[in-house]
């Protein structure tokens, strides 16, 4: 073989190789955008139902939206920044606190004992589920020690007892079967504890519940913008790390995220959340998703933890690190303007919760609007 061929041969080979990498690497620009670091060992995670108080499922209640005015091409927030040195605190594990009943949004029903019931004898008669119907049942026993309301607990006595089922959550108001089945089981708990109950007027109790339940209707919001890919599709991979850097950790479902707070056992500030089937694809790199929603519970989110704020901080530095547009449902840009036009709004929202004594984030709060 001449000296010709082999150097023939050899540009061959290199020109092959070249045409090789650039289809490798035009194959990788034209993909999804890819994390650069690996994800943390043993990192965080939002806590599944089984780690937290049981709570009414949220359902299809109408939720009244507050309006964002959207105009202009670009979003320039004024808000501190996410700050992601809270986040340490913050993924402490929650602590389980029973939720207490509440005349504000309850159906109170008393039963009074002639004499103190053993905590033991109580536990043993509760009923077996708490719910009837989409709504919540709790028994609380005055504790004839400490003179204190509570869930009945062993080697305690109590000397008076109290049941509540809620009058309405997202699912609606409480309604005429669910009060019956409520009448029942108290009426099948009175007997076991030989007590007499006293429960309240049906239609005084469907009243109360229709009106709160309007009123929830009215007052309810769920904030949420989403950021929308400028160029390249991102990666799995690629939200979670920067949505790492904002603080967010996985959630208790796929494709979600959470910035959780830093009072134990509260909702997340935020969610950050994404197309499920993308975060359970066998190849999540290669999935390619364009589009994140960033949210907030309004009235499950306690003003102090400034959820307002982190919303629109987040979101102004995921759109900057991760080449996003944050736009609104409809596509549109979200302008400074227009938060602050969504601010106004939300601090009317915050007056009039907190003057029906159900100020956001409050236990109240949380389980009407749940």
């Amino acid at each position: 073989m001449s000296s010709l061929t082999v150097a023939l041969a050899a540009l061959g080979g290199l020109v092959l190789a070249g045409v090789i990498a650039h289809g490798a690497w035009t194959a990788r620009r034209a993909g999804p955008k890819r994390a650069s670091e690996p994800r943390p060992a043993g990192e965080a995670r939002e806590p599944v139902l089984a780690d937290v108080p049981s709570a009414p499922v949220a359902g299809g209640a109408p939720v009244a939206a507050v309006s964002a005015e959207a105009a202009g091409p670009a979003l320039d927030v004024s808000a501190a920044s996410a700050d992601p040195a809270i986040a340490p605190a913050a993924l402490r594990a929650p602590k389980k606190l029973a939720p207490r009943l509440d005349a504000l949004i309850d159906a109170l029903a008393t039963l009074a004992v002639e004499a103190p019931v053993s905590g033991d004898h109580v536990l043993a008669h509760l009923p077996t589920t708490r719910r009837v119907g989409s709504k919540v049942l709790m028994i609380e026993g005055l504790n004839a020690e400490t003179g204190e309301w509570e869930p009945p607990v062993a080697g305690e006595r109590y000397s008076e007892f109290q049941a509540g089922v809620q009058l309405a959550n997202r699912t609606g108001a409480l309604n005429e079967i669910e009060y019956s089945e409520f009448v029942q089981r108290v009426q099948a708990f009175a007997d076991a504890v030989s007590a007499m109950p006293d429960v309240p007027d049906m239609l005084e109790a469907m009243a109360r519940a229709r009106e709160l339940d309007s009123f929830a209707g009215q007052h309810d919001a769920q904030l949420a913008l989403r950021l929308h890919a400028r160029a390249a599709a991102w990666s799995v991979g690629y939200i979670q790390q920067h949505a790492r850097q904002q603080g967010f950790i996985p959630g208790s479902v796929p494709g979600r995220l959470v910035r959780p707070s830093a009072e134990e056992g509260a909702p997340p500030v935020l969610t950050l959340t994404f197309d499920p089937q993308a975060a359970l694809s066998e190849q999540p790199d290669l999935a390619a998703v364009r589009d994140v929603t960033l949210a907030f519970d309004v009235p499950q989110t306690d003003p102090s933890a400034q959820p307002f704020a982190a919303w629109q901080a987040s979101a102004q530095s995921l759109a900057t690190a991760m080449d996003a547009d944050v736009v609104d449902d409809d596509g549109r840009p979200l302008t400074t303007d227009g938060f602050a036009m969504i601010g106004r709004e939300l601090e009317t929202l915050y007056a009039s919760l907190a003057a029906r004594e159900l100020a956001a984030g409050s236990p109240a709060a949380r389980r009407l609007f749940s």
